[in-house]
């Protein structure tokens, strides 16, 4: 028996944080010491990364709706100044810098808007986003020199000028601003920023800063924000994961983290950082993958960040912020290369192009698994951060002994009176962790309530991740005492209050309700004199419990794992609905839009609606309580032809940069000695709408891709296929075809790859040439819902 007392919860400091919307405004947004609110009830924000100036203008309202599906209700972006004012005294904010469009865009589908100023950010940009022309300006940046702050004003008045009336306190989606970037022992600095951005007109009822890295924070200024990764592409390039990284998947008060930015420091942390008791435990860099650099290229599987993501949950966020959730591409358009790189003085080489991070949502809008595993969570945020909000955490007395420890089952508890969230997460990335038999928790309750659960002892295997309810409200007066089933959204149906629940692949589903609940349904039922004890054997679209006590009614469905990761919820048609489809689905006012990949797409709602039309729907037939239409699948493309112009390829000779030493990418003119292939894209595939994604599969270090000699993306082999979307360049490579350059590996270079692909490295060393080319649609259908 495992056991935990939880802690009681303290009272809160409040008002002593300059924050917050001004009393009139309609939906407002404050903090406490322990949370956020938003109309005066606490809020969880789930905020995703996505850097509008590396997108093409004319996508952002479909990608923007795909954030918006993946359960993220709040969208950072950084603005990098040196893209905005190349040229010292020109600013640029039009096309695919058009910020004011961006966010306008934002608030037309529903989503926040957490602003990334600078002037300094980061993002594996050059020189951090500074321009070139601020080295010889005579000033010492990232400090309040009057001559650097003379730079600034302007640049900080502009942005202001671009975000007229967007900021919320005048109606806007605008609810942060952040200042600066993985700034440590400038705190002056970093009030003296909040001051010139608020006297240029910004408004934010938040205003934040990173605080990793014990960051000297101004007091009561701006609210710290963490992160952490799941790898770390600034690491040397040794075997292995990095050390500090394990720390992520433990449940823990420590909220700090020492790897991001460790790179670009110049001493190890030596202050406490940000006192914690004075503000909520928020993140803006909860890694939604891991860039790829030259010297160092791990793979960042799907459990190994919705692992990470959860024990951040358990160990009490109350802010889930990702960076990034949506992958880019650096801007090409600017007289320097934009991306960060030995040419700057950065330990890092970075791709000219890619910017695709492994994120949830890809450099071209690719719908990646941990797509489906996130929004999984972010749904039960959805549906049960404003309890969550106020709990804090307890952990067991038996804790992991170190970072180490392999053996212990981590575990941990937010509860605040006769409510508790329970997480548990037994997974690692890279070292397998062992699978636990005979688990049963016991929770002492801060009512003096002790709670046991599941009835029965179970297994929980190793990589399983999840999160039970203690004390969940069912609605009409009905409390679900405990479950071994992860909540997942809560809504009404027909005016009965309706739950779903998650099983966990290999843990038995049971319930417990109070004694005088009634429950009809596929399940069996054992009563006593305490409780109802619920087992559901299997867990589906059919698995729904109908609850009757005393106070009222309510409806419990029980989805298996894979099912809950393909379960949306949309607001379609004048009411909220949930749908089952392994392809990514949009609401978009009344209609319904699909991106489709899956051979043999169909989607499946609840409440039905009387008729589906669109894609060539088919018959509707039952899917348990759900009603399920088939859709014409794709149509499969004529393939690229490939012709090869040059079989011979020269590695160019192993280079180091910077102090680091660490392997620098092949510069342009050592592609002139790469093999070089031609692909040739028949016209007929980019008529129809939604994206072509040319697929590559090549041995070799590196590779770019040129349509009429002009570079559009490029590549650091790492394993995977390499993706290039086809469509915003759809009229150059029907015309042009495309050129893939790839270059082997010099035999001195020190790469490292995750395990599983150091043999394809290997063959890099000896051999550079496209093995296949394919393409792939990835369709849209609209659909449209009728009622009776």
């Amino acid at each position: 028996m495992l056991s935990l007392q939880v802690r009681a919860p303290s009272v809160p400091l409040a008002g002593h944080l300059p924050m917050g919307s001004s009393a009139s405004t309609p939906h407002s947004v404050t903090v406490d010491s322990q949370s956020l609110f938003r109309d005066g009830r606490p809020w969880i924000p789930v905020m995703g990364e996505f850097h509008f100036s590396r997108y093409p203008a004319a996508e952002w309202r479909e990608e923007l709706l795909k954030i918006k599906a993946g359960g993220v209700d709040l969208v950072a972006t950084y603005l990098f100044w040196n893209q905005h004012e190349n040229e010292r005294g020109v600013f640029r904010f039009d096309g695919d810098l058009d910020v004011r469009r961006f966010v306008t865009l934002c608030h037309e589908v529903g989503l926040a808007v957490a602003m990334r100023i600078g002037p300094w950010s980061h993002g594996e940009c050059r020189n951090g986003g500074f321009p070139d022309w601020l080295e010889g300006a005579g000033c010492a940046p990232r400090t309040d020199d009057p001559a650097y702050l003379a730079l600034v004003e302007p640049y900080y008045r502009r942005i202001s000028h671009e975000l007229r009336s967007l900021f919320h306190d005048d109606g806007g989606p605008i609810v942060a601003v952040q200042v600066e970037n993985e700034l440590y022992d400038q705190p002056g600095h970093l009030a003296t920023l909040r001051g010139m951005a608020e006297s240029a007109g910004m408004r934010a009822p938040l205003w934040t800063a990173t605080g990793w890295g014990a960051a000297d924070i101004p007091r009561d200024t701006l609210l710290p924000l963490y992160g952490g990764y799941p790898e770390a592409f600034w690491e040397d390039a040794y075997d292995g994961w990095t050390r500090g990284m394990r720390r992520h998947y433990f449940f823990t008060p420590i909220r700090d983290d020492h790897a991001i930015g460790a790179d670009l420091r110049s001493s190890a942390p030596t202050g406490s950082g940000p006192d914690d008791r004075r503000y909520p435990y928020a993140t803006c860099e909860v890694g939604g993958g891991m860039a790829i650099a030259y010297h160092r290229r791990p793979v960042v599987p799907s459990e190994d960040i919705t692992a990470l993501a959860l024990a951040k949950l358990g160990s009490g966020s109350v802010w889930q912020g990702y960076y990034l959730y949506h992958g880019c591409s650096q801007r090409l358009d600017l007289r320097e290369p934009n991306q960060e790189s030995h040419d700057t003085g950065y330990p890092n080489d970075l791709p000219t192009v890619n910017y695709d991070f492994q994120a949830p949502l890809g450099e071209y809008g690719q719908v990646r698994s941990v797509f489906h595993a996130l929004r999984l969570q972010h749904l039960f945020l959805h549906g049960c951060g404003t309890e969550l909000a106020r709990m804090p955490l307890s952990l067991p007395d038996a804790e992991p002994e170190s970072l180490d420890d392999r053996a212990t089952l981590r575990w941990a508890v937010r509860s605040a009176g006769e409510q508790a969230f329970l997480f548990v997460n037994n997974h690692q990335p890279h070292e397998t962790l062992p699978d636990h038999k005979d688990i049963q928790f016991q929770v002492h309750l801060g009512s003096g309530r002790t709670v046991t659960l599941p009835a029965q002892p179970v297994g929980v295997p190793s990589g399983a991740h999840f999160v039970w309810p203690i004390g969940l409200d069912l609605g009409a007066g009905l409390r679900l005492d405990w479950a071994s089933a992860q909540p997942v959204t809560r809504l009404d149906v027909d005016g009965v209050p309706f739950t779903v629940l998650a099983a966990t692949d290999g843990i038995p589903v049971s319930l417990a309700l109070p004694a005088d609940v009634d429950v009809a349904g596929p399940a069996q039922v054992a009563l006593d004199a305490d409780a109802t004890l619920v087992t559901v054997t299997e867990p589906g679209t059919g698995a729904l419990l109908t609850l009757n006590g005393p106070t009222g009614s309510a409806r419990v469905l029980v989805l298996s794992h894979s099912e809950a990761l393909r379960l949306n919820r949309v607001h379609v048609s004048g009411q909220d609905r949930l749908v089952l489809s392994d392809d990514l689905v949009l609401a978009d006012g009344d209609e319904l839009r699909l991106h489709t990949t899956s051979p043999t797409p169909s989607l499946a709602l609840m409440p039905a609606p009387a008729s589906l039309h669109g894609a060539e729907a088919g018959r509707p037939v039952p899917d348990g309580i759900f009603t399920r239409w088939s859709l014409s699948p794709a149509s499969r493309l004529p393939q690229p032809a490939v012709e090869t112009l040059q079989t011979q390829a020269v590695a160019p000779p192993a280079r180091t940069g910077d102090s680091h030493a660490r392997a620098s990418a092949p510069r342009d003119e050592d592609f002139e000695k790469a093999a070089v292939h031609h692909i040739t894209v028949p016209a007929s595939v980019l008529d129809g709408e939604g994206d072509v994604l040319l697929r590559l599969r090549y041995t070799g270090d590196a590779a770019r891709a040129y349509i009429d000699g002009k570079l559009v993306a490029d590549h650091f082999w790492y394993g995977p296929d390499w993706e290039i979307g086809l469509r915003r360049f759809a009229d150059a490579v029907v015309r042009h075809g495309m050129d893939i350059r790839v270059l082997p590996l010099d035999q001195a270079d020190r790469i490292h790859v995750s395990s599983s692909a150091r043999e394809g490295l290997e063959a890099a060393r000896a051999h550079a040439a496209v093995e296949s080319a394919e393409l792939v649609a990835v369709a849209r259908t609209t659909l449209c819902l009728e009622e009776v």
